[in-house]
């Protein structure tokens, strides 16, 4: 089979999906999903550390192809998503049993892993754009699954919002074709220096219009809008992977166009990086303060999903090698720990029904283990050893002051890291504070354990554990992170 042996986790998860509607029997349907994301995730697993691979699926043109590989990038946005995917799933089995069309949920959960996977794997612009639009496509009903007035709004929101960033990244992809040498996504860039003579500032303007459209998913602003949105209505596990892995995706087509395609020396110290780490700093700021003063639970993690992962862009914009570490390590730690705090969300809100924040005053008593995990989750947010958020934002402030962009933006984007995080801790750390600690007028006597059983609770456990681990310890990935950005500086 050689290296087609990639394609067996692209495809797997999608060919499977459609028999998800004659699963109607509860068990069974649990059993089958569970092995199939069981057997995903161990390919993955596999082939993470086996050989580099490289295979193409289908020459269209000169330089159009379906082509996947598998280098340390695409190992590692692989290896994180089909883990968190297989973790959401085993709670879904017990969360979605109080939601409607559980095989239909089933079939696009399943189709959407499938895509996500191919994304990762992309070995071109091509490719990952393709897989790109079929993300949205197949995440689009996990969003409206609820099927209300609020939901299918929400839905389309959500598609027309990524049909037109996404349409941003195609318009860029035509000038790659013209300017480019190839568009394989090559470690430095693949403009031709002898082409893109007097064309530099018009290229610059085309590289801004990407950002901003791939920054759609990753919920940078200017078209953010659509996660605080989505978010609320979609069920719990949705809402989970929306904001711990579909926002990561946009991330990693940011990544690659930036620094396998444009390249850092194109970029770098012009007035375009200035724009994006502005557009990145603003929105770390400004979704930090829309998550402190909403009052939804759901809507206030959404708004904290837009902060956080714009830590991510702030590194990448900076386009230093402690930097772009620092970024990873946030993109892993973030996936973690906002995958641990919507579930924990949705366990609350399965076992009380309680959605808003000023509910949740002695659910610490209720549901301790949830809130424990919650708490954990919450600390990695805000940035407190020993978990995997204190080590992104170390070395994303270390990277700043590396940066080249200047003086002003990387140390205002440090002062915006510092409020931001004192802002996190007033939006997450007064739940915790309420839960544990309702007050002396507190009456206790109306409340009963309510804690989930071990399908909700595994997932939560592993996932606090991992939020941990990362921080305690970092070293492995940031060798792994470290020689990835060797090969693009």
């Amino acid at each position: 089979m050689g290296d087609y042996v990639l394609l067996f986790p692209v495809f797997f998860p999608i060919l499977c999906a459609p028999f998800m509607p004659l699963l109607k029997k509860q068990r069974i349907r649990e059993v089958i999903v569970l092995l199939i994301l069981f057997v995903e995730a161990a390919a993955i697993f596999y082939l993470a550390f086996g050989v580099d691979r490289k295979v193409e699926v289908w020459r269209i043109s000169g330089l159009l192809s379906i082509t996947f590989a598998n280098d340390g990038l695409s190992r590692i946005f692989s290896c994180f998503i089909s883990a968190i995917w297989f973790l959401a799933a085993i709670f879904s089995m017990e969360y979605m049993k109080h939601e409607n069309n559980i095989e239909r949920f089933f079939l696009f959960y399943l189709a959407s892993l499938g895509v996500l996977i191919g994304i990762s794997y992309a070995a071109n612009f091509m490719t990952m754009y393709l897989f790109y639009e079929f993300m949205t496509l197949m995440t689009v009903p996990l969003v409206l699954h609820a099927e209300t007035h609020d939901a299918i709004a929400a839905g389309l929101k959500y598609l027309g919002y990524s049909i037109f960033g996404a349409g941003l990244g195609l318009i860029g992809f035509f000038f790659l074709c013209i300017y480019g040498n190839t568009t394989e996504f090559t470690a430095g860039g693949v403009l031709n220096p002898l082409t893109i003579v007097g064309h530099e500032g018009f290229l610059r303007v085309v590289y801004l219009g990407m950002m901003i459209g791939f920054g759609c998913k990753a919920g940078m602003y200017p078209l953010h809008a659509w996660l605080p949105t989505a978010h609320p209505v979609a069920p719990a596990p949705a809402s989970a992977v929306l904001s711990g892995i579909i926002t990561k995706c946009g991330v990693l087509a940011i990544i690659r166009t930036t620094y396998y395609l444009f390249g850092v020396d194109f970029i770098s110290g012009t007035w375009v990086q200035y724009v994006i780490l502005a557009l990145a700093i603003s929105t770390i700021f400004m979704g930090s303060m829309l998550a402190y003063k909403e009052k939804l639970l759901k809507k206030r993690l959404a708004y904290s999903t837009i902060s956080q992962v714009s830590y991510v862009l702030f590194g990448v914009f900076l386009m230093t090698p402690q930097a772009f570490c620092g970024a990873l390590l946030q993109v892993v730690a973030h996936a973690i720990a906002k995958n641990a705090l919507f579930l924990s969300a949705g366990a609350v809100i399965y076992k009380t029904g309680h959605t808003y924040v000023n509910e949740l005053k002695g659910i610490g008593k209720q549901m301790p283990i949830v809130m424990a995990c919650f708490t954990i989750a919450s600390l990695s947010l805000v940035g407190i050893p020993p978990t995997g958020g204190f080590i992104s934002k170390w070395h994303l402030a270390t990277g700043a002051l590396e940066s080249p962009a200047g003086l002003v933006l990387p140390v205002i984007g440090i002062a915006v890291l510092i409020i931001s995080a004192l802002l996190t801790a007033g939006y997450l750390l007064t739940i915790v504070a309420d839960a544990y600690f309702p007050g002396k007028d507190f009456d206790y006597s109306k409340l009963e354990k309510k804690e989930p059983n071990a399908f909700m609770l595994v997932p939560l456990v592993i996932l606090s554990a991992g939020v941990v681990a990362v921080g305690m310890f970092p070293s492995g990935l940031i060798e792994l992170f470290s020689s990835i950005a060797g090969d693009i500086f």
